[in-house]
């Protein structure tokens, strides 16, 4: 780069004219200067003759640091359209060599099925996660320069100049024509003041006054470092030259199941030193031990020495490893100790011994003193779900809970002090205590309650988990009710009050309905002693008649009567009252609509007769009649004419009557080839009007035609020996003849059964009359 750098100078051997025709360097255009460049490589000079021409052309040494920078201009935008960047701006850092874990690396053995986890392999196995060295930071002061390690130069002032001096394989760097300086294993602080004592021949007075040097630490050297032992991908790296322990140690997937957390080794020139302990790292977020790393430092991981594994109930189970004489509590300390519901009285440790296992029972007081041993298991319990001096009172009193059994609460009198007394509805004569024997079977002491809290007999003393129950009066008793029914806008039950009376029970019941009749209330009253004044021995429930005013008159006696727990109140409708039911006459009559049914023995002529009879379009014999929304087969000429016919019918609500006009149609369907509507004709006979519809088809049931006459009335097919006998067609009516089903053969049959028949009758005629 140097190099390339000097031969801004040949501007002046090979355009000179040019050179002076411009009097600024800062005038002459990029295409100007990248000729000129190429030129200059093309000239085969060397760097003094270079620097030699400039000098005797008149150039100062400003001129040709300012030249310099823009040539590396020239040169960094030809660089960044071939897609290969070199960054020559001042204190801008690249690193040489790579430092990249192109591996994925996870040591499956890391975690075991039961889900536990080796303490700290998260750290390594964690995708994204990254330990790349910063090269954006100040260049650490103990950092040595090396081969391949570049600084920049920055000459301000008076004077102005840029240099990249890279070192040398040899250790050295060169200042255009000076003598070459040495740097390797210096400090980038040593490094620089050599370097500005060496410029003060080239400036005069530099960073004395006038002219001034700063000089940084640019590109970065790569380094090789050997990673070794127990690790997942043991072998040679290279990394930056800024690189640390841990990240060598990150590209190499970190220590593997067998490998060490705690003893691991950085030797150079054949001597550790450093000695890091992850734990520090994980646990305190000390990184003392991460120290920078140099060419050909060794990392060595070795085997484990004691790991134990810890599950339960501590905030981080783990498989933890532990140094020598580093105790059970330093061990709960690295699971950041126990959680809210572990069993801290004591701890059983699972041991191997040389030819089985066995069981340690560590106490509490022993967990600083006791030194677990490598591969024993130790698992953390829960606490036992009950509490040791937990007492409970439930029931009528004004603070019901848990207590705890102190030395201010230790009989049944001081726990009802302490939920602050009684509640005023508490039954008093009797509480009960449910207590755990000392075989914890549960048993029940009864209490007479009031005795103690007067002093009458000595109190009881409590035990742990014993559980007070009082109950209230009313949970002693059924909820108590009275229920009124009948002609009230809103019956149902009510709670019981004491005190309260009828006109009570009907003004919460929303009062009497329109058709309520007072004279006629009834009570049922439930029995509960024999031989009751008044009331017969085979009598279950008392009945007591009231006469009470509609308007709940207070100072009525039968109005205020007082009612008692389960009371049933009966209030009955007026004989006469009677919401309004209505039925509908349509069609051929004279007032046509809907009409209120006036009493119950009304009938269907008497509504013919309020709608002003039939007209004389009307036609009886098709009039329909519907109840429910069904026909009513009924024949009303009938009942018009003979109005005491069984089957004038005592109208009900919603009946409705239709009286059409007379209809002179016939309407003929089923299996029939052309099923169709016809005219009515007088005379005109049953095979007449299957004549009209082409005849029976395949499939006709012959012997089941029916005729459904326009008032509902339906007449089948009659059979006289052998002759079918039809039924009369009216006005109206609907000709059915019904199919056969598929499967039916009886129609293949029909002739030859006949001709039998006739056959057989034939003969026996001629029998006769032969004898």
């Amino acid at each position: 780069m140097i190099k390339n750098i000097y031969t801004l100078v040949v501007l002046l051997v090979f355009c000179t004219q040019q050179l002076f025709a411009q009097s600024k360097v800062e005038q002459l255009s990029d295409s100007q200067v990248k000729s000129f460049y190429e030129r200059a490589k093309a000239s085969g000079m060397s760097e003094m003759q270079i620097e030699q021409a400039a000098l005797a052309q008149g150039f100062t040494l400003s001129d040709i640091s300012l030249m310099r920078k823009r040539i590396a201009e020239v040169q960094t935008q030809a660089n960044d359209i071939q897609g290969d960047s070199q960054d020559t701006v001042v204190n801008t850092r690249q690193q040489v060599g790579t430092l990249s874990r192109k591996i994925a690396i996870k040591d499956t053995a890391k975690v075991r099925p039961d889900g536990l986890k080796i303490f700290g392999s998260d750290l390594f196995n964690t995708q994204g996660l990254t330990f790349e060295p910063n090269l954006r930071i100040a260049t650490p002061k103990n950092y040595q320069l090396g081969p391949d390690d570049e600084l920049l130069v920055e000459v301000y002032g008076d004077a102005k100049g840029s240099y990249r001096l890279k070192v040398t394989p040899e250790g050295t760097v060169k200042v255009l024509n000076l003598a070459p300086i040495y740097v390797s294993g210096l400090t980038v602080e040593d490094a620089r003041e050599k370097i500005i004592g060496r410029m003060r021949q080239m400036y005069s007075g530099l960073n004395s006054s006038g002219s001034f040097a700063s000089i940084n630490l640019g590109n970065i050297r790569s380094i090789k470092v050997i990673v070794t032992g127990e690790v997942a991908k043991p072998g040679v790296y290279t990394v930056s030259s800024l690189a640390t322990a841990f990240n060598a140690l990150y590209l190499c997937g970190g220590p593997n199941r067998n490998g060490t957390y705690r003893d691991i080794k950085v030797i150079r020139n054949n001597k550790v030193v450093r000695t890091i302990d992850l734990y520090d790292f994980l646990l305190r977020a000390d990184q003392a031990a991460n120290i920078l790393l140099q060419d050909q430092d060794i990392i060595q991981v070795p085997f484990y020495g004691t790991r134990v594994e810890l599950n339960g109930e501590v905030k981080r189970p783990a498989i933890y490893e532990l140094k020598e004489k580093e105790t059970l509590a330093e061990l709960l300390s690295f699971a950041g100790n126990f959680n809210e519901n572990a069993y801290q009285a004591s701890l059983s440790v699972r041991r191997n011994t040389a030819k089985a296992r066995e069981v340690v029972t560590v106490k509490q007081e022993q967990y600083a003193t006791f030194n677990p041993k490598t591969g024993d298991q130790i698992r953390v319990g829960r606490v036992i779900n009950r509490f040791e001096n937990a007492v409970y009172l439930r029931g009528a009193v004004f603070r019901p809970g848990e207590y705890a059994l102190t030395d201010q609460l230790k009989t049944l009198g001081d726990l009802i002090k302490q939920a602050e007394g009684l509640r005023e509805d508490a039954f008093g004569n009797r509480a009960i205590i449910h207590r755990e024997k000392p075989n914890l079977e549960p048993e029940i002491v009864a209490i007479p309650l009031s005795k103690i809290l007067s002093g009458e007999i000595a109190d009881i003393p409590l035990q742990a988990r014993d559980s007070v129950v009082i109950k209230s009066v009313k949970e002693l008793r059924k909820e108590q009710f009275v229920t009124i029914v009948g002609e009230v806008n809103k019956g149902g039950d009510s709670p019981y009050e004491e005190g309260m009376t009828v006109s009570d029970l009907v003004t919460l019941s929303g009062g009497f309905s329109d058709g309520a009749i007072g004279s006629r209330i009834e009570i049922a009253r439930r029995i509960k002693e024999v031989n009751t004044n008044n009331v017969e021995d085979n009598v279950n429930v008392e009945i007591i008649t009231l006469k009470i005013d509609q308007q709940l008159s207070l100072n009525a006696n039968d109005a205020a009567f007082v009612l008692k727990p389960y009371d049933i109140v009966y209030v009955r409708k007026s004989p006469r009252y009677e919401t309004q039911r209505g039925v509908v006459i349509l069609g051929e009559v004279m007032y046509p609509g809907q009409y209120a049914i006036k009493n119950n023995s009304e009938r269907i002529h008497h509504l013919i007769e309020r709608a002003g009879g039939v007209k004389p379009t009307g036609y009886l014999p098709n009039a329909i009649f519907r109840r429910g929304g069904e026909r009513v087969a009924l024949d009303i000429e009938k009942i018009v004419n003979n109005p005491a016919v069984e089957s004038n019918i005592i109208l009900e609500e919603a009946d409705t009557l239709i009286i059409p006009e007379q209809s002179f149609t016939v309407r003929i369907a089923g299996a029939v080839l052309n099923p169709s509507v016809v005219n009515f004709a007088a005379g005109a006979s049953f095979q007449d009007y299957l004549s009209q519809a082409g005849g029976y088809g395949e499939r006709a049931e012959k012997r089941k035609v029916f005729v459904t006459y326009a008032n509902g009335y339906t007449e089948r097919t009659r059979k006289f020996l052998f002759f079918n006998i039809y039924p009369k067609i009216k006005p109206g009516s609907s000709i059915t003849v019904p199919y056969k089903p598929k499967d039916d053969r009886r129609s293949d049959l029909t002739g030859p059964v006949i001709m039998s028949f006739f056959g057989t009758v034939v003969i026996a005629l001629a029998t006769l009359l032969r004898n």
